[in-house]
C-alpha cells in the first residue's frame, strides 16, 4: 500500500507524491508492453510460421499488454485476467477508453483466478513481471501451468519471465532515475532455506516527497531448472530460455535469444517460452 504522508492542508500545494498515480508510475518505470508483444509475436512466428492472433494476459493488472495486443491488427483478440477489480477498473478508465471501438470489442477483461478461470483457447498466454512467483509451492505452480496449458490452442505458447544471479539473493536497493521521479527496487528480505523473497517498489520525487512501498511482492525465487521441470510436468512439450544480450556497459540490451546455458551474471532477466 502506498504511503503518501499527511494530507495536504486546505490551500496547501500538494506534493508530487500526493499527485502521483501509482499505476502510471509503474508503467513508466518498468513496463514496456510494446517490446513484450514484439517478442511474443516474433517468437511465435519463428516457431509456427504465422502471426498469432489471440492472447491472454494472466495477472494482467492494468492489462497494458492485452490492450497493446489488440492494437496490432483488426483480427487480434485479447483477454486480461486479474483477481483485483480496482485495477481492472483503472485499466478500463486509463487504457481501454483510449482504444478504438473496434479494438475495445476485441478485448475482454475478466475478474478471475488464473488457477480456475476458463476462457476461449488462445495462441499465447503470458504471465510476466514475475507474477506467477506468488505461487510458492511446487504443487500450486504446476497447477497454474496446467491451467495455462488448457487455455492454449494446439501449438500455443506460454511466455514467462524470470530473474536471477547472485544479486537476486541479496537484500539491497537499486535506484533508477526517470525524469522527475526515481524508481527504487528494494529486495527487503531473502530466506535461503525456503527461497522466499520479499520485495518493494518505492518512488521518490524531485520535490523531496516519496511513496514508500507503493507495491509489495511476496514471492518465491524460483530457478530456471525448477520452472522448466514443472512446465514439463504440466504437459508442455518443450521449453526454451531466451537470454538477454549485453549492452557492453554491464547491463542488458533488451534483445533476447535462445540460450542453452546462460551466463554467471550478477543479475539477469530471461524469458521462458513453453510450447504446448
Amino acid at each position: 500500500m502506498a504511503k503518501k504522508g499527511r494530507p495536504a492542508r486546505a490551500g496547501a500545494r500538494r506534493t508530487m507524491a500526493q499527485r502521483a498515480d501509482l499505476h502510471t508510475l509503474y508503467e513508466k518505470a518498468v513496463h514496456d508492453a510494446e517490446s513484450e508483444i514484439d517478442f511474443m509475436r516474433d517468437t511465435y512466428r519463428k516457431l509456427r510460421g504465422r502471426v498469432p492472433l489471440s492472447f491472454r494476459e494472466d495477472f494482467s493488472g492494468p492489462s497494458t499488454s492485452a490492450c497493446e495486443w489488440v492494437r496490432r491488427g483488426p483480427r487480434c483478440r485479447a483477454i486480461g485476467v486479474d483477481l483485483e477489480p480496482t485495477v481492472l477498473a483503472w485499466s478500463r478508465e486509463h487504457h481501454v477508453s483510449r482504444l478504438t471501438p473496434s479494438q475495445r470489442r476485441r478485448l475482454r477483461l475478466v475478474e478471475g483466478n488464473v488457477l480456475t478461470v476458463r476462457t476461449p483457447a488462445v495462441d499465447v498466454v503470458a504471465a510476466l513481471n514475475f507474477s506467477y512467483w506468488i505461487f510458492k509451492d511446487r504443487a500450486t505452480l504446476v497447477r497454474y501451468f496446467r491451467a495455462a496449458h488448457r487455455a492454449l490452442k494446439r501449438g500455443g505458447l506460454l511466455v514467462l519471465d524470470a530473474f536471477g544471479g547472485h544479486d537476486a539473493a541479496k537484500e539491497m536497493r537499486e535506484r533508477t532515475r526517470h525524469g522527475r521521479f526515481t524508481y527504487v527496487w528494494h529486495q527487503a528480505r531473502f530466506r535461503p532455506v525456503t527461497g522466499e523473497i520479499l520485495c518493494h517498489i518505492h518512488f521518490t520525487f524531485a520535490d523531496g516527497s516519496r511513496i514508500d512501498k507503493a507495491f509489495t511482492y511476496d514471492w518465491r525465487l524460483w530457478t530456471l531448472p525448477e520452472i522448466r521441470e514443472m512446465l514439463a510436468e504440466a504437459g508442455f512439450s518443450r521449453s526454451t530460455v531466451h537470454w538477454e544480450g549485453d549492452d557492453g556497459k554491464g547491463g542488458g540490451n533488451g534483445v533476447f535469444t535462445p540460450h542453452e546455458h546462460g551466463e554467471a551474471d550478477a543479475g539477469w532477466i530471461a524469458y521462458i517460452v513453453a510450447e504446448r
